[in-house]
């Protein structure tokens, strides 16, 4: 089972990007990183290769990279992407959450 899922709908969007990029060989790494409102903050970006510790799977067509500290932290949590009259953007849904800031990017654990 994946530390993380990736929906259908935020798969898509992360292979629209990596086009616009010219990414395609790269994998969606799902990082966490010291910092914001709560402590702790998510991080997204495209990785060419994965390291030794990293938990990887395929989803929806995409390759997922989770460094194994991140995944503490990530474990049952979901990407998705929302569009809606809100904004639009990535949103992590993560179970571990004990608290989360006004803006959606950061969380405590």
């Amino acid at each position: 089972m994946p530390v993380v899922t990736l929906t259908k709908v935020a798969a898509e969007k992360v292979q629209q990007l990596q086009t616009r990029d010219s990414r395609e060989d790269f994998g969606l790494r799902v990082k966490v990183i010291g910092g914001g409102c709560s402590g702790l903050q998510y991080q997204l970006m495209f990785e060419a290769e994965s390291g030794d510790w990293d938990q990887e799977s395929v989803q929806n067509g995409v390759r997922l990279l989770v460094d194994s500290k991140s995944a503490v932290y990530l474990a049952g949590a979901t990407v998705d992407y929302v569009d809606d009259l809100t904004g639009s953007g990535f949103k992590i849904n993560n179970p571990n959450a004990t608290s989360t800031c006004g803006c959606g990017q950061s969380f405590g654990a």
